[in-house]
């Protein structure tokens, strides 16, 4: 199958694309690792990302895509694939419609992950990482220290991340309703998305999620 997920920030899009990738045998395509890997391996789309990112400017859309591109090109990507991250934008969707079209391939379906907008916060700004070991990470709800403020692990001191402020997560929504929502009907258009809640537990929206593209598959 090939997948575009989509979701606003906090929707569980990462654990999401793991899970489901792993269960549908295809590859987990997200943005962050597109960038990661073109800069590390410093390809030339790589080398020019990382000099619109040193001077502090977005990476054009034509670079994004074309990393894309190259990485939906690779072997284990011949069966199919998880896009998680992108495309961002109905730019970035329109090339994809292109370059797939050009290969003689098509999407499956868009995954829409629907969070209510007070749940996203609620997520993001319940966060508390350890200062000593950020893979060490709590919730004031949802798992919270025995101490309050101290890592159960380490002992280390917990705190909030500056950009899981409430201030902050509310300007990221802006920014997914003003630029990446509007791919849903872009992708509505053409009778692809599946809508489910990530409401709920991490196995419990896998299995909806699986149960949701099984039945678009059939």
């Amino acid at each position: 199958m090939r997948i575009v997920l989509v979701g606003p920030p906090g929707a569980g899009k990462g654990t999401q694309a793991a899970f489901l990738a792993k269960n549908l045998s295809i590859p987990h395509i997200s943005t962050g690792d597109l960038f990661r890997a073109n800069i590390s391996q410093q390809t030339e789309l790589g080398k020019l990302a990382k000099s619109y990112m040193d001077a502090g400017n977005l990476v054009p859309d034509e670079v994004t895509i074309g990393m894309a591109k190259d990485r939906m090109a690779q072997a284990d990507a011949e069966n199919g694939f998880l896009l998680d991250g992108f495309p961002r934008n109905v730019s970035q969707a329109e090339a994809l419609d292109e370059a797939l079209k050009a290969d003689g391939q098509k999407l499956d379906a868009v995954l829409d992950l629907e969070v209510p907008e007070d749940e996203v916060v609620k997520r993001i700004a319940g966060r508390r990482i350890c200062r000593n070991d950020s893979s060490h990470v709590f919730h004031v709800v949802y798992s919270k220290p025995q101490q309050e403020g101290v890592c159960d692990v380490c002992g280390g001191e917990l705190y909030q991340r500056g950009d899981d402020s409430e201030d902050t997560v509310r300007k990221r929504l802006e920014v997914y309703h003003s630029e990446t929502e509007p791919i849903i009907d872009h992708y509505k258009a053409q009778g692809l998305v599946v809508t489910i809640s990530a409401l709920g537990k991490v196995d419990e929206v896998t299995q909806r999620a699986m149960s949701a593209l099984q039945g678009e598959s059939a």
